[in-house]
């Protein structure tokens, strides 16, 4: 077996470092590489890329990229059963083509092996089934430091989230919430940002349960840097979950996509405190488009760090909740058939979202350096920069484009 012409002692080694029960199993080996492989190829929640490997397989479908197959192969290889065309696939090989890179999957595999993680697949006992309701845009795999249990437990999870820049009183709210989630046997989920995700987080540990991180870049990069402890003990005694492999950096883009798996892997998700365009509200609007229930924590009506908060209460159903035994009551309930979604239009500057945070405002960098960085076809990036060059926001030099 050869794959990206690697040796399949190569392959063999690597895999197994990030899933030592596969040693014995080559079409085991095989497939986790080529999992491992789309977690590097593709940017989280990539639909084409969802269908693809859905329809053909992941290793068949990895094959076909490095045979470079023109789209109207890959169609004829889902024999029927891709929700995609030749169009929409001969868009995803501008985007997936430029990150092809052997050794970038082996590196990936021996990092996360070095510090402990673990590669997670569909079907594994550790896989968490929530993830199975984003359909098409699912985790391809999920990097695990910490216990892969974690993501499945027994009594359920529920999400704790809201703003980086928390009051006193978000923080207390969050941690009565947090610690008495935990005490009734609930894994505590978040995203270990500042202010609510960081004092939920810490509520779960100081009663001694489990808590989950879901990070936006790779499970070995401590973001912010100040969690360094924090992501340490969280993955003592619980887990920190990625969807990018190690090295990944952390992009805005790449949060509001990681939002979803919160979103998801959680039975109910809480907004303690949130400002108008705060970050959890896209959590929320996750929340609504699954169908799990969605809780709000009311603040004072002066406080604009509340004001999300009212939003969520007044025009999108959420529940008021102002106690951990409040929000289990939201959990084990029935959610709503027809909760409002905040996610019309968020697909909006998307890419131009992508590509700004792609770049400096001191080093230039090339069109092709922006779409190893971006997951965007080369095209998409030549377009979305010409559009933000017309509205000041960047600037082409000798050596390549700038953020203004």
């Amino acid at each position: 077996m050869t794959l990206y012409q690697l040796d399949a002692a190569v392959v063999r080694e690597a895999v197994t470092a990030a899933r030592p029960d596969s040693r014995d199993d080559g079409e085991a080996v095989a497939a986790a590489f080529a999992r491992a492989a789309w977690s590097v190829l593709c940017e989280p929640g990539d639909g084409v890329a969802g269908d693809v490997v859905a329809a053909c397989g992941a290793d068949r479908a990895l094959s076909l990229l490095l045979e470079r197959a023109d789209p109207e192969r890959w169609v004829e290889a889902g024999e029927g059963r891709l929700d995609v065309g030749a169009t929409e696939i001969a868009a995803a090989l501008e985007r997936w083509s430029p990150r092809l890179s052997a050794r970038g999957v082996v590196t990936a595999l021996t990092s996360a092996a070095r510090l402990g993680a673990r590669l997670l697949l569909p079907g594994d006992a550790a896989w968490p089934s929530g993830v199975d309701d984003l359909g098409r845009h699912a985790p391809l795999a999920l990097w695990v430091r910490g216990l892969p249990t974690a993501l499945e437990p027994p009594a359920g999870s529920v999400a704790v989230v809201g703003s980086r820049d928390s009051t006193a009183y978000g923080e207390h709210m969050a941690i009565e919430i947090a610690s008495g989630l935990g005490d009734r046997g609930f894994s505590v989920v978040s995203g270990a940002a500042y202010g609510i995700d960081a004092a939920a987080h810490r509520a779960a540990l100081a009663v001694k349960r489990t808590t989950v991180a879901f990070v936006a870049g790779g499970v070995d990069r401590a973001y912010p840097a100040g969690h360094r402890d924090l992501l340490t003990r969280i993955a003592a005694y619980g887990a920190v979950v990625a969807e990018l492999p190690c090295g990944a950096s952390p992009t805005r883009w790449r949060f509001l996509q990681r939002n979803r798996l919160i979103a998801a892997c959680s039975q109910a998700v809480v907004v303690v405190e949130a400002g108008r365009r705060s970050g959890s509200l896209n959590t929320a609007g996750h929340a609504a488009a699954l169908g799990r229930p969605l809780g709000a924590v009311p603040g004072p009506v002066t406080s604009a760090l509340s004001s999300g908060c009212h939003r969520l209460l007044r025009e999108y159903d959420a529940a008021c909740v102002t106690s951990a035994d409040e929000v289990v009551e939201l959990a084990l309930g029935r959610a709503s058939e027809e909760q409002p979604t905040l996610l019309d239009g968020m697909a909006d500057g998307a890419e131009a979202v992508r590509v700004l945070d792609a770049l400096s405002p001191r080093s230039a960098r090339a069109a092709d350096e922006l779409a190893r960085r971006t997951g965007l076809a080369p095209r998409t990036v030549a377009a979305t920069l010409g559009l933000l060059a017309l509205a000041g926001r960047v600037r082409e030099e000798a050596a390549g484009w700038v953020r203004a």
